[in-house]
């Protein structure tokens, strides 16, 4: 997460818009089960969300 931040606050004009390369960049894998899905960084935490 503190490469993305550091990635974040490098860059030169202010972020405005959803941009999909920032939001992946830090993930290694998304698995998807039928009662949660789980997201693996590449960092190797895991985070598991059931909502």
């Amino acid at each position: 997460m503190a490469e993305l931040q550091d990635f974040i606050g490098s860059q030169q004009s202010e972020i405005t818009e959803f941009d999909e390369s920032l939001v992946l960049k830090p993930i290694q894998q998304i698995t998807v089960y039928d009662d949660h899905f789980t997201v693996r960084f590449k960092s190797g935490l895991e985070i598991d969300i059931n909502e």
